[in-house]
């Protein structure tokens, strides 16, 4: 079977959707800085409509884009648009908490040094948007999401990740090993839109690359999403914080960005400000627990997801935030734990563990597969 051509959107290419045109705009590793932050925020209350959507792959989504010149030029200038041929690859998670709390290597130097090596190889340029690099400082949060391409730490070098496994491959150049996995992941597909829909195709790249399996293949169970307060080994904080639904205000992020902290946003869809003294931490979670930040890890809002549903999409079936956000607060979810609502049978944007509640023209189906 043929498939259809990646659309993935990206800001040179946006999504025509229901209530208007939509932009996805690449964070690699999640890192942005509070200058570039203001930037998204003064965007989204100029030319969207005042909200940002952070996604599964810690990107910043605009929605209702009323120029999407002017949106390019902003975001260019705020350096949140490096390339106008391989924006759209730049799909690169990262362990949010490394070098700060846990982890087995401080990988942060890593995300910049990958997302320059992706630029500067003209022909992956053509790879599918959907195609995820992943770095993972040990502790297994980025092997949970699938990565098609990435690394992760061990006690003696990284551990080559294909298609969402540890290969058994090891590697002492980790960002030259995963750009020249991503090569011959383009040598080798057809109209295949991750490495995973190819038979064979970790095999295929690991002999591509001329490499073997020298270590048998780790499994690390996944950690918890982060939320709430981490003491750095420094005598610094870390804060960590979850969104409804992953939507994050204007206002709220120009609050943010006033602290003048490192920023990350993470797969999770929820923020990690760092490096922060202990009073100014305080401060900190004060100010923002009210504007809609999240730091209780046991708020139902941090469990249950949804895609856009109505009025963004033309494809859903019904207002699932709205009728998500009702069951959350009459206490009537369906399932118990990590659930998506979804509008429609294609599931955008579901997390590989959670459950699923489904719209129908028929009400709400929920299940746990």
């Amino acid at each position: 079977m043929t498939r259809e051509p990646d659309a993935c959107p990206g800001l040179i290419q946006l999504h025509d959707a229901a209530d208007g045109p939509l932009a996805r705009i690449r964070i690699p590793g999640g890192v942005v800085t509070a200058a570039q932050l203001e930037a998204l925020a003064h965007a989204a209350e100029s030319l969207g409509n005042g909200e940002m959507e952070l996604t599964s792959r810690g990107n910043i989504q605009l929605r209702a884009v009323r120029d999407a010149g002017q949106l390019q030029h902003e975001l260019q200038e705020a350096g949140l648009l490096p390339s106008l041929t391989h924006e759209r690859i730049r799909n690169i998670v990262a362990s949010p908490l490394s070098g700060r709390s846990g982890g087995l290597a401080d990988i942060r130097p890593l995300i910049a040094e990958l997302d320059s090596a992706l630029q500067a190889v003209p022909e992956l340029a053509s790879l599918p948007g959907r195609v995820l690099f992943g770095i993972d400082d040990g502790r297994g949060d980025i092997m949970a999401l699938a990565p098609d391409f990435g690394v992760q730490a061990t006690a003696a070098g990284f551990a080559l990740v294909l298609a969402g496994q540890d290969s058994g491959a090891r590697t002492n150049a980790p960002v030259d090993t995963i750009v020249n996995a991503a090569r011959a992941f383009g040598e080798v597909r057809t109209d295949e839109w991750r490495l995973s829909d190819v038979e064979e195709g970790a095999t295929k790249v690991l002999r591509r690359l001329r490499l073997t399996r020298t270590a048998v293949p780790r499994t690390v169970e996944a950690p918890d999403h982060p939320i709430g307060w981490f003491d750095q080994p420094d005598g610094h904080v870390t804060l960590a914080g979850g969104l409804k639904f992953g939507t994050l205000s204007s206002r709220l992020a120009q609050f943010i960005a006033a602290v003048e902290a490192p920023i990350t946003i993470t797969p999770w869809r929820s923020i990690v400000i760092s490096d922060l003294d202990e009073g100014v931490a305080d401060t900190v979670l004060r100010v923002l627990a009210p504007l809609g930040m999240i730091f209780d890890a046991h708020s139902p809002w941090l469990h249950v997801t949804a895609c856009a549903g109505r009025p963004g999409c033309a494809k859903a079936l019904a207002d699932v935030r709205g009728d998500a956000a009702a069951a959350i607060e009459n206490g009537t979810l369906p399932l118990d734990g990590p659930q998506h609502w979804s509008g429609c049978e294609r599931r955008c944007g579901k997390p590989k563990s959670a459950g699923d509640v489904v719209a129908t023209t028929d009400g709400y189906e929920a299940n746990y597969g």
